[in-house]
Formats: structure tokens, sequence, C-alpha cells
């Protein structure tokens, strides 16, 4: 069905490969074209309650876009690419299931924005992240300027983005771009360990929560408004009456997503 990703569904949680091992995965257009399919699997599916993107072998999660593909381009098809780009990510992003980067090896370039477009990231430890487009005379594209910004701040993000320096999954932990840096053998386990915790929640108020949280940097809503929202679509939902009833009843919530 797929020619670049491998897709594993597994106890709720579907885990999508980037299989192009022999270009460190590197991001062309067949696999943006995967992902979107991917990505309308996950939202019509309702067996996948979570998701995580990961890259094929030891070596990297993305190791950026490929750069063959940007050869003979002019401005405006340039700018179609970048569209195209941020339009899949920006599909990951307001998922209204959790999808979660378990980032092994390198992930520069489009493979760092395709990361920071995931929820949230878990590392191994011997990831590699940076945006290092300024060494080919380039910006990133795929929304790396506006994310870097958003997760580590203003000033660090303007030094990553103009030296291109790279930066390994420790700093990455300090600086708030990854949640938890593990060993490479175990970086899948603990990153499904994660999701096997938000599986066993309400999923309309996970939703909810995404919904909301994005909203803090979308300049189009207010966010504090659309949290009242969320917060008063959750009593219409069968999840709400079992979740309060099961904290009152002493025992375990059993929801269904309803």
């Amino acid at each position: 069905m797929y020619q670049t990703l491998l897709i594993i569904l597994e106890n709720g949680i579907l885990t999508v490969v980037i299989n192009r091992v022999e270009k460190m995965n590197a991001l062309n257009r067949e696999v943006l074209t995967e992902l979107n399919k991917v990505l309308d699997e996950v939202e019509r599916n309702p067996e996948v309650r979570s998701v995580i993107i990961t890259g094929a072998g030891s070596k990297a999660f993305v190791a950026g876009a490929d750069i063959s593909e940007f050869n003979g381009l002019n401005k405006e098809e340039a700018m179609a690419l970048a569209k195209r780009g941020q339009d899949t990510f920006f599909r990951i992003e307001n998922s209204s299931k959790p999808i979660v980067a378990a980032v092994n090896g390198f992930a520069l370039g489009g493979g760092c924005e395709l990361a920071m477009s995931c929820h949230f990231r878990v590392a191994a430890d011997n990831a590699k992240f940076g945006q290092p487009e300024v060494n080919l005379g380039l910006i990133p594209g795929y929304g790396g300027t506006q994310r870097l910004v958003q997760l580590i701040g203003k000033g660090k993000a303007m030094e990553l983005l103009m030296s291109a320096q790279m930066i390994d999954a420790n700093e990455a932990k300090q600086l708030g771009l990854v949640n938890y840096v593990t060993a490479p053998d175990s970086l899948l386990a603990q990153t499904r360990e994660i999701l096997s915790l938000i599986n066993s929640k309400a999923p309309l108020a996970v939703a909810g929560c995404i919904k909301a949280a994005n909203a803090v940097f979308d300049e189009t809503q207010n966010g504090f408004e659309i949290e009242i929202k969320e917060f008063g679509n959750c009593f219409n939902t069968e999840d709400m009456k079992e979740g309060t009833s099961a904290f009152l009843e002493k025992r375990k919530a059993n929801f269904r997503g309803k």
C-alpha cells in the first residue's frame, strides 16, 4: 500500500516508519503524499488512538528534505513545494489524535520540522537536531522558523537558524524541544508507554486539549474562548458522565470516545 512508509497498528498505537534508509529517510514528494494518506486513515479509523512517527534504521529520523528535488525550481514552484510541506505538517499538528515523534538519529531540516509539527517528541540519546538550510543558501520552508521559536524561544532559535549548528538530544531536552531522552533500543518502547497512558484517557477530551493548546499560537483564534467551548462540549459526551461517575464511585473509568 505504501512505498516509502512502514505502518504497524498495535494496541491502538499506529507506528509510522519513514523507510528510505538509503537516503537517510529524506522527505520527497512521495513521502509527503503518503503521509497525507496515513493522516486520512488516522482520522477515519477508530482503532487508531494515537500515532508514533519515526525513521527506519539507526542513523536518521529524517535527515532533511530530498535536495535533488530542488534542482531547477523557480520561485513559484519553490513556494508551492514549501506550502505543500507546511500543509502536511499543519495536518499533523492539528490532528485530533496525539502524534508523537520518536527521534532516532538525525532530525535535520525538514526532519526537524516534521518532528516539531508533532505534539511532542521523545529522542534517542544519539539524536541530533538542526536547521542547516542556510548552508544551502535557503531558509526552512516547512514551518521551521515558526515552530522552533515557539518551542525554544526566539533568542536560541535565531542562533540555530542563522548558524546551522546542530544540538544533541540532551541540549534539546534542556531547551524544551524534546520531552524525554532514552537509549536507542528503548526509544519506541518508552514512546509507546507514554501513549498507552494517554490512550487510557477520554479521547474527545484529549482532542479538546490539542485544539485549545494549539490556539495559543494561532492569531486568528482566541484560545480562552476555544477552551470554554471545548470545556462545554465535554459536558455533551458520554465519556464525561463516565469519568465523573467513576471518580465519585472510586473506580477506573472506561472511556469509549463518545
